[in-house]
């Protein structure tokens, strides 16, 4: 061997003593994937889906708002065709035994839509029937402002005369007369006509106004599109929208025109309205509202997106450090703008947590997080976006804290306890670990029970910071002491390690 070259592990011991080292280790929590999402407890626009998928994955939800302002409100999203009901609760609604439920996966909404055949089993019409109640819009005799209808539409063949509304009831003129009147949205030639028989009314009801409205182009079958009627009290305009764009318009005025006396839509009595009572293919999100629906909703998911919270996440030490958030993301679709976005906050203490979005820390997934966030608990949250046009989820899969919990230092070794007169010196080879903060000495005088007291350095245990040696004064000459050391390192509230080996010695006068 030349002189001076070391041996590559005796070099490797030596640093290993010489140098400190960190007692953290890297660790994982898992959420999502096979742990499950249960540690996700608040879901703000968002949903759980599982589907063909191995593990259950979280995703935006495409579920409206139940009720809100609508009149009647029907998502669809029941278990079974038999529990469907009108959130709102002025109608009261039931299903043919031939409607069915089309889940999640064939939906445009939330988890489910109505699928429908196009006829009972014994040759009856099929459909799902609402019946208003008092307070209602199409309650008898109600008068009318404006209104809208919509719906989302799938239809399997657009055959002609399928039936996708109607609306039926009596009406009795002020001479007494009666009529029948009728609304009804029937396929004519792959479109959609619309007709309302007997609906408007002049302001004395002596004269009723037969509308017809009708989609220019040609509904595209297995695909969804979204119908819209609605009716602007001031100037009489009924209008039809496909998609968000004017198909037809009529006035409900006395004149046929923009302007002159306007007819106002007036309920007639014991009517009954029928959702797609000849007509197969799926219906979602029916609505009929007690307004001019300005602007209908047509993305699938809303731009703001949705929010993830999870609880707050033990890491088991105080000052423990979340060193960084691995994502595992897809998308239900080919997309380059739908994303999900990270956020964490830490602190010592699960109370008194804020709302306030400045204690939320931007994560970069797969990136280290430099310390920024330390603490016993953790939170963490996505936000998941759609793509541009609203069509499109990303897909959690599956989230993995990375972190280090701030574990105490090693105790420190080769602790020697030398007798003197009144007196013990103790000293100890330091703990390596690069967070040390200084030892304490334990000493008593009962083997494993250190609650001895120094006349000079006072009770047990004694904090010596930093130093590696000590003389304790102020002991009991022919009294058997028995020592221990433990470090500490620099957090606040500190951490206090394993004891040392135990040591004792016993004071004595020595001959001069």
């Amino acid at each position: 061997m030349r002189k001076g070259t070391v041996p590559a592990v005796l070099a490797a011991a030596i640093a290993m003593f010489a140098s400190p080292t960190s007692s953290a280790e890297e660790k994982t929590v898992r959420i999502g994937g096979a742990s499950n999402w249960a540690d996700v407890v608040r879901r703000d626009g968002v949903a759980e889906i599982s589907g063909s998928r191995r593990y259950p994955a979280l995703v935006l939800s495409s579920a409206l708002p139940a009720g809100g302002d609508a009149d009647l409100s029907l998502s669809f999203d029941a278990p079974s065709a038999a529990e469907f009901a009108d959130s709102s609760g002025r109608y009261r609604v039931s299903a043919s035994p031939s409607v069915s439920v089309a889940g999640a996966l064939r939906a445009r909404s939330g988890s489910g839509a109505a699928l429908f055949t196009g006829s009972s089993s014994s040759g009856d019409p099929s459909g799902i029937t609402a019946l208003p109640s008092r307070g209602a819009l199409l309650s008898p005799g109600t008068r009318l402002a404006d209104f809208s209808i919509e719906f989302w539409l799938f239809p399997a063949n657009m055959e002609n005369g399928e039936q996708i509304l109607s609306w039926t009831a009596s009406r009795r003129s002020p001479s007494g007369e009666s009529s029948f009147q009728r609304v009804r949205c029937l396929v004519v030639r792959n479109r959609l006509e619309w007709t309302f028989a007997d609906f408007f009314a002049s302001p004395d009801e002596g004269r009723r106004l037969m509308l017809s409205l009708a989609s220019r182009a040609s509904i595209v079958p297995r695909a969804w599109s979204h119908h819209l009627i609605r009716f602007d009290s001031v100037t009489g305009m009924l209008e039809y929208l496909v998609d968000g764009a004017t198909a037809s318009v009529a006035y409900a005025t006395e004149s046929g025109r923009e302007g002159g006396e306007v007819y106002a839509p007036v309920a007639g009595s014991g009517g009954t309205l029928v959702i797609a009572p000849r007509y197969a293919g799926l219906v979602d999100e029916f609505r009929i509202l007690g307004r001019f629906q300005d602007r209908p909703g047509l993305a699938r998911f809303p731009a703001r997106g949705g929010r993830a919270e999870t609880r707050f996440l033990d890491l088991g030490t105080t000052n423990a450090e979340l060193l960084g958030i691995d994502a595992k993301v897809g998308s239900d679709g080919a997309s380059s703008t739908a994303e999900v976005r990270l956020f964490a906050r830490g602190g010592d203490s699960p109370y008194g947590w804020s709302d306030d979005e400045e204690t939320w820390i931007p994560v970069a997934s797969g990136a280290p997080l430099g310390g920024r966030i330390r603490g016993r608990w953790i939170q963490v949250a996505a936000v998941l976006y759609p793509d541009g046009d609203g069509e499109i989820t990303p897909v959690l899969e599956e989230l993995v804290l990375r972190y280090a919990t701030d574990d105490p230092p090693p105790p420190p070794s080769l602790v020697v306890a030398v007798a003197a007169e009144g007196a013990v010196d103790l000293r100890w080879r330091a703990s390596p670990d690069a967070d040390l903060g200084g030892y304490l000495i334990y000493f008593g005088e009962r083997k494993g029970e250190y609650f001895g007291e120094s006349t000079t350095a006072g009770p047990s245990p004694l904090d010596v910071g930093n130093r590696t040696s000590l003389r304790i004064d102020g002991l009991t000459d022919g009294t058997l002491y028995w020592f221990a050391v433990a470090a500490y390192d620099r957090a606040l509230p500190r951490h206090i390690g394993e004891f040392s080996r135990e040591v004792a010695a016993r004071p004595a006068r020595t001959v001069r």
